[in-house]
């Protein structure tokens, strides 16, 4: 009875609890929610994840300091973007979530947000503009400085690179930055004075790209640097406006400023103070040079006189120094000439000089012996001398002294230097009988220089005793013959005389008389030698015998005389003589007797007929027209050789022939005479007129009326007006269109002017787009020639150009070259045109869809070739075809529109290249291993993953590169070879399946971290790493369809939609087959599935029922059969103890009597188990207070044990320390099991996650664990949001012991 009472005890209490739990609070997910950061406003975020129990309606809302940044939708839970997200400001941060069922407090629990990072963030540089001064002789490869810029996105998006975009001055970059680190480096020498001075660079600093709104960003910042070049001294100085020539006049004062140089420093930059100096001089000490200034002044006295060795030329070497020392540690310096000129004064008089061969003495004295009576020069060469130059060299002489009358000096001025004679005036005064000795002074006076001007030179003559014997010559009379006209100098002959007295051996004087003679001959004085004096008066045809006498004087003027006979003999020196001036004669061209011409030519010569030199005969001088003509040579006899012409002679000679003809005699030398004889050729008509061109061609525009057409000329060879007029006149093709106009151009020379009519118009589209006139031209004479003259008709530009087909371009992306990728064809009827082609617009097709292009990619220049841009790069990926519009213009247009009436369109078709790695799709899909799944060759997990590349470049290959395991003490391990990657593809995407290569070792716990590389074509990659979970086979779930197996499969994927809706997990189907076990399940199908979360976290059974019974998931899932769900371990059956809760309060006395009934059952159990209880009920009271045990005895029958072994039922060993089930906390496979259920695991993961199940066997539901018990160790406790959700599985009871 007692132990009646103590069941019913236990049974209200029971009763009671569930009550209390009827109606339980929201459970909320806490899974950590990952979001990008480039997340737009309004933009879907996530979803609240909270389910109730109790089926009530959920109302949503999001609290805390953050909830600035969501709105959340009140009855879904749908959270979208109120304010933008920055993950560089607050990568992690929490927000409080508040659900309310309506009935219980608000479910109030704290989500952890985590922010992707999207590439919102250029780079920042850090301390820019950077300003540097270098020195020009830096050594290249030195580093000038280094740029920093930052940026605050992660991963690739925050590597920086960097570029110099620009350089000013543009030309040879002469530095270089490190694209990783920025450091700026010289690379190329630097020059101040030939290169720049200061450079400004343009840097550039790019991220290495990444995601931003669904595009694929490079994000980029500018920069300046300035660099100053600094001069270093490493020039010499240089001397400008070279070369230094001066002048100076001799005997300057000293300190006379005669010429100034200067130098620079060629460091321009440094501009050093110069200092100057003299190096070296061809005459010393003559001049200074100013240290600072460098003007050179004289130095000391300069005579120029004493510089003529070095030709009055002083050549200073100047030297100019840099005041401090240059990069090598001493002064630069450089040297330069200066050529002074030294300028003459008057400073010198004349001086007397006595010369010998080589050398000269001064002397004021001379001595010379003169015999008496002597005429013409005294026998002394006196030598004067000036010094100075030109004008100031000038002298006088004169001569003083008391016999200065007898004498002369000659000449009487000099400049420079010069000799002078002494020439006797009257020899009658130079007798020896008078004076034995003459004496003259002789002065030389400097008239410019009136100081000290003159200098005087004494001359005395020694005069000399004469003899007193005549003179005799050997013949009385000479006979001698000379050819008249004898050259002057030549000898007749040589005859001396001789005299007795020895004085005048060798000393007679000869003379020839009478003076008249010596017009004609002359003799040498003191050789006798007979000589002519002039040839032209010794002519034979005057005179042909002359007489003359010799007369020899000795000193003492005693005389002797012979007779000369002098016979002159002829030389032809008489040219013949034609008897008239001019010859003028008429003969008229052509044939007949009047075309012949006959001249005779008379002439005469004055030379001895009995010689040759009188002979004549008669020639014709070559001129244009004398091979006409021939002469008798002997007659003179001039007659025309052949038929004349007067058109072939020039028409400005008027038919006038003008010869030369000569008469030669045949002396030697041959003299001649000529004449000129002018023959008048008469015009006849004998020549038609002839056009200058076979035909012409002429354009005209149309619609023009009397307009000029062109010309036509026409030249008639005769030479006279009457023979030589020309008319024309259009014969026929004129169509009555054209009118011909003459006029005279020049003599002989007329132009036909054609115009149209003035009454006619002509039309380019009529048949006449041509006309062919034949055109006539006529002398006076009817003389005729003709002509064709084509006239074209011009059409006017008045049609518009058109474009022609074009075929479609192609062209790679990244492409970048200068010429041209195409162009545009366009054609004008008008014949004068000139097109020019405009770009209307660019369209691109992206991605399928035709709009206008972002970028402009090419360009269209003017002659319709289309350019790539230098200012953007194609790519393939962005846009696959360009449609590019272009208007044609013609601009020689004259009447009308001028562009075409379409325009023309041009299809360039973008060609893709490998230039893209593969990308993986990101996926919310779990993957997860269970004991089942563990063996080898199992598919455990597909990653997916694109190529925007295209074609064979898009092809790839999914490799495992890398396993670890990731224990639950996150402790790593490397795994090598457990997993393998085949690669199929499905549309545009690649799947890699990844399977296990070896059987999985099923005792660990914890995650498989799995490397997977996707490798495109052209061996770009990129690697994802997947996480596999273990997830225990307790968390397995038996779904049971009522309907057949192939129905099932073949709705497989609405199901599982449906369950994933239901749950919010991803649905892992391990098996379906059909029920043949159970008799009364026969032919149902079983459904056995893993419902896990993105973070590993796997349903219970109990939790998937609770989800699915939702109304609205139920009415979907039971069109398809779903008609029981329950675990899928075999062995062990559990239910949900809130069920029996619930169904106690809907039949409460049902419950009661269910109730007492198992109260009884437990009453009736063998007295085995009743021992064993007071057994336990005895170690339970040895526990310690530390043990948490209750004071009191122990109630037998319940499941709190202390002994090992005590268990009546399972004897299992158990420590003394474990909780019996009595306690708050179930036990620790109780916990593993329960926690699998809470949401709020939280493990910060930014990647997806992905899930791999496996088998825990100490995870799995005991059968000796008693609900009795476990509802006792409830008693008392206090829910609140921190406690776990706890639920158990009674296996005592089951529908059938109901």
């Amino acid at each position: 009875m007692a132990r009646m009472k103590g069941s019913m005890f236990l049974l209200c209490v029971s009763v009671l609890l569930a009550c209390a739990q009827a109606n339980v609070i929201p459970d909320i997910s806490i899974t950590p929610i990952n979001l990008r950061e480039d997340l737009a406003i309004n933009a879907f975020a996530f979803k609240i994840e909270a389910t109730d129990a109790d089926g009530d309606p959920l109302t949503y809302r999001i609290l805390g300091v953050n909830a600035i940044y969501f709105n959340c939708d009140l009855n879904s839970g749908n959270v979208t973007i109120r304010t933008s997200l920055d993950r560089e400001n607050e990568d992690v941060f929490p927000i409080e979530v508040a659900v309310s069922d309506g009935v219980n407090t608000d479910e109030v629990k704290e989500i952890i947000i985590i922010l992707d990072d999207a590439n919102d963030n250029r780079p920042i540089f850090q301390n820019a503009p950077y300003n540097t001064v270098i020195r020009e002789d830096t050594a290249v490869g030195t580093v000038l400085f280094k740029v920093t810029a930052t940026d605050d996105d992660l991963g690739s998006s925050a590597i920086v690179s960097y570029n110099i975009d620009e350089v000013v001055p543009s030309g040879s970059i002469p530095f270089q930055i490190e694209i990783r680190t920025g450091e700026v480096k010289l690379v190329s020498k630097l020059n101040y004075n030939s290169l720049s001075t200061f450079y400004q660079l343009k840097i550039n600093a790019s991220d290495g790209g990444g995601i931003l709104n669904g595009n694929h960003v490079v994000q980029s910042s500018m920069a300046f640097a300035f660099i100053t070049v600094e001069d270093v001294p490493d020039l010499d100085p240089q001397f400008l406006s070279l070369p230094y020539t001066a002048g100076v006049q001799e005997h300057s004062p000293e300190g006379t400023s005669v010429i100034s140089v200067r130098a620079i420093d060629r460091d321009t930059g440094i501009n050093d103070d110069i200092s100057y100096s003299i190096e070296s001089s061809n005459a010393a000490d003559l001049f200074d040079i100013s240290e600072t200034d460098g003007t050179i002044t004289v130095k000391g006295d300069i005579d120029r006189e004493a510089l003529l060795d070095i030709n009055y030329q002083v050549v200073l070497v100047v030297k100019a120094t840099e005041a401090n020392p240059n990069i090598q540690g001493f002064r630069a310096n450089t040297s330069a000439e200066v050529s002074i000129s030294i300028s003459d004064i008057n400073d010198n008089k004349p001086r007397f000089y006595s010369c010998e061969v080589d050398t000269c003495t001064e002397t004021s004295t001379f001595t010379v012996d003169l015999p008496e009576h002597s005429s013409g020069a005294v026998p002394l060469t006196i030598t004067v001398k000036d010094p100075d130059q030109g004008t100031n060299g000038r002298f006088k002489l004169s001569l003083d002294g008391a016999d200065k009358e007898a004498f002369a000096v000659t000449p009487t001025n000099g400049i420079s230097e010069g000799q002078i004679q002494i020439v006797i005036r009257n020899s009658l005064a130079v007798d020896y009988e008078k004076t034995a000795s003459m004496v003259l002074q002789v002065i030389a006076t400097d008239s410019g220089n009136t100081t000290d001007c003159c200098s005087t030179a004494t001359v005395t003559i020694q005069i000399q005793d004469i003899n007193d014997n005549n003179p005799s010559f050997m013949q009385d009379t000479y006979n001698l013959n000379l050819p008249e006209h004898t050259p002057n100098g030549n000898t007749v002959a040589n005859i001396t005389a001789e005299d007795p007295d020895t004085m005048d051996v060798d000393n007679i004087l000869y003379r020839l008389l009478p003076d008249s003679i010596l017009k004609r001959f002359n003799v040498e004085p003191k050789t006798g030698r007979i000589f002519v004096v002039n040839s032209d008066l010794i002519d034979r045809e005057v005179n042909s015998l002359y007489s003359a006498t010799l007369q020899a004087r000795d000193q003492a003027n005693n005389t002797g005389t012979t007779v000369l006979e002098i016979t002159l003999t002829d030389i032809n020196d008489q040219p013949p003589i034609i008897n008239r001036d001019f010859y003028n004669e008429f003969v008229k061209e052509g044939p007949g007797k009047d075309g012949e011409l006959e001249i005779s030519i008379f002439a005469t010569d004055a030379d001895d007929a009995d010689l040759p030199n009188s002979q004549i005969q008669f020639d014709i001088v070559n001129s244009e027209y004398s091979d006409n003509f021939t002469i008798d040579p002997i007659t003179g006899v001039l007659k025309n050789n052949g038929l004349l012409d007067r058109e072939s002679i020039d028409p400005d000679l008027n038919g006038k022939i003008e010869l030369n003809v000569t008469a030669t005699d045949q002396g030697v030398p041959a003299l001649s005479t000529w004449v000129r004889v002018l023959i008048n050729v008469e015009d006849i008509n004998d020549n038609s007129p002839m056009f200058n061109e076979t035909s012409y061609e002429f354009t005209v525009d149309e619609g023009m009326k009397g307009v000029f057409v062109g010309s036509v000329l026409a030249e008639d060879h005769d030479q006279t007006r009457e023979n030589n007029r020309i008319s024309f006149s259009i014969l026929d093709g004129s169509f009555g269109s054209f009118i011909i106009k003459t006029e005279a151009q020049a003599d002989g020379v007329y132009k036909g002017s054609i115009f149209v009519d003035p009454d006619v118009q002509l039309d380019y589209e009529s048949i006449h787009k041509s006309y062919s006139l034949r055109v006539r031209a006529e002398d006076l004479g009817l003389r005729t020639a003709t002509v064709m003259v084509e006239v074209i008709v011009d059409d006017v530009n008045d049609e518009r150009p058109v474009f022609k087909p074009s075929v479609p371009l192609s062209v790679k992306e990244n492409t970048t070259y200068d010429e041209a990728l195409g162009r545009f064809n366009a054609m004008d009827p008008d014949t004068n045109h000139s097109l020019v082609y405009q770009l209307v617009s660019t369209q691109c097709r992206c991605l399928g869809v035709l709009g206008p292009c972002k970028e402009d990619w090419f360009t269209l220049e003017p002659s319709g070739e289309i350019m790539l841009s230098e200012d953007f790069v194609i790519d393939y990926e962005s846009c696959q075809e360009v449609l590019i519009e272009a208007q044609v213009v013609d601009v020689y247009t004259e009447q009308g529109d001028n562009s075409s009436i379409t325009t023309g369109n041009m299809v360039v078709n973008i060609l893709d290249i490998n230039d893209n790695a593969p990308e993986f799709i990101e996926s919310d899909s779990v993957s997860v291993i269970v004991s089942e799944s563990a063996n080898k060759g199992t598919t455990v997990a597909e990653v997916t993953a694109t190529d925007r590349d295209s074609g064979i470049n898009k092809q790839m290959t999914f490799e495992v590169t890398d396993v670890k395991f990731l224990d639950l003490n996150n402790q790593i391990t490397p795994m090598s070879n457990l997993f393998g990657a085949r690669t199929t593809q499905e549309g545009d995407i690649f799947v890699g399946i990844i399977q296990s290569l070896l059987a999985l070792d099923i005792e660990l716990r914890g995650k498989y971290l799995v490397t997977v590389s996707a490798t495109d074509s052209g061996k770009l990659s990129t690697d994802t790493v997947l996480e596999i979970f273990t997830i225990d086979i307790s968390f397995k779930i038996e779904l049971r369809f009522s309907t057949s197996l192939a129905y099932v499969n073949e709705n497989i994927n609405p199901i599982k939609i449906a369950l994933t809706a239901a749950t919010k997990a991803a649905v892992q189907v391990f098996t379906i087959r059909e029920e043949i076990t159970s008799s009364r399940a026969a032919g149902d199908t079983i459904m056995e599935v893993y419902f896990v979360y993105p973070n590993g976290t796997a349903l219970s059974s109990t939790t998937v029922e609770n989800m699915l019974s939702v109304p609205e998931h139920a009415a979907i899932l039971s069109q398809y059969g779903l008609k029981h769900i329950g675990t899928g371990v075999q062995d062990a059956k559990k239910f949900d103890p809130f069920l029996f809760g619930l169904l106690g309060l809907v039949a409460g006395l049902i419950i009661v009597l269910v109730v007492l009934t198992t109260s009884l059952v437990c009453t009736r159990m063998s007295y085995q188990t009743k021992l064993k209880a007071a057994k336990a009920m005895k170690s339970a009271a040895a526990l310690s207070a530390n043990e948490n045990q209750k004071t009191g005895p122990v109630v037998p029958g319940t499941n709190k044990y202390t002994m090992e072994g005590a268990n009546p039922v399972l004897n299992l060993n158990l420590d003394s320390t474990t909780d019996l089930g009595f306690d708050e906390e179930a036990t620790s496979s109780d916990r593993v099991s329960l926690n699998s259920l809470d949401m709020s695991y939280c493990e910060q993961d930014p990647m997806p996650m992905t899930i791999i199940k496996e088998e825990d066997e100490d995870n799995y539901v005991r059968d000796d664990i008693e609900p009795l018990g476990a509802a006792l160790a409830e008693r008392g406790k206090r829910r609140d949001t921190d406690s776990p959700l706890l639920t158990f599985t009674n296996p005592a009871f089951s529908t059938t012991d109901l």
